[in-house]
């Protein structure tokens, strides 16, 4: 199965309220799981930005981060069988698969002197993607879950549209209804208590 050739910066989220989303998405890796290409391709059509996104906050190299997509999308055709509605919706599944997949490509690059120091000088502020590298690779799913729930209700739906949606501070402002700075705050106050919880240094 061939994935599109490259993320449709133009792709919008899907419409509609977070359980129209996820019964749409839900009901479209059904269908995927199934062989339906057609499924397929409006799957990635709904969410390539967000994975894109998610990549390229993380390796910040363009031509890595949709090598990644690329990636993620062919982990997906191949294994939307396993995704498991009642361990979570499918953005989170999505989500995790893509910054696992980042991750990776940042390990494999490690002997790279310039690429160290581009990926260091994006994570030199405590942010949602130098967190979710220490969560990705170090810490289990059920320990993130538990974590999350230390949060206070605010921070724990701004870093989860912020980590498993894939959505800058902007936008997590204008699905919120607040000010970006606010968003800033309740994302860096977030993932401060989730480092502690998490045991990361």
């Amino acid at each position: 199965m061939e994935t599109p050739n490259a993320p449709n910066p133009e792709a919008a989220a899907p419409p509609g309220t977070p359980a129209d989303v996820n019964r749409r998405l839900a009901a479209l890796l059904g269908q995927v799981a199934r062989g339906d290409q057609a499924a397929f391709a409006e799957f990635y059509d709904l969410t390539s930005r967000r994975v894109f996104g998610m990549a390229r906050r993380v390796l910040i190299d363009v031509e890595l981060s949709e090598d990644t997509t690329q990636e993620v999308f062919l982990q997906v055709w191949q294994n939307a069988a396993k995704f498991n509605p009642e361990a979570g919706s499918p953005l989170a599944w999505l989500m995790t698969i893509a910054h696992r997949r980042a991750v990776d490509k940042v390990r494999s690059s490690q002997s790279s002197t310039d690429r160290e120091a581009k990926y260091g000088a994006s994570s030199q502020d405590i942010d949602h993607d130098s967190v979710s590298d220490e969560v990705g690779s170090r810490l289990e799913a059920e320990a993130v879950v538990r974590c999350l729930q230390t949060l206070t209700d605010t921070q724990q739906e701004s870093v989860r549209l912020a980590y498993y949606g894939g959505l800058t501070y902007r936008e997590v402002a204008e699905r919120l209804n607040a000010a970006v700075p606010t968003i800033k705050s309740r994302i860096r106050d977030g993932l401060i208590r989730l480092k502690t919880c998490l045991g990361v240094s």
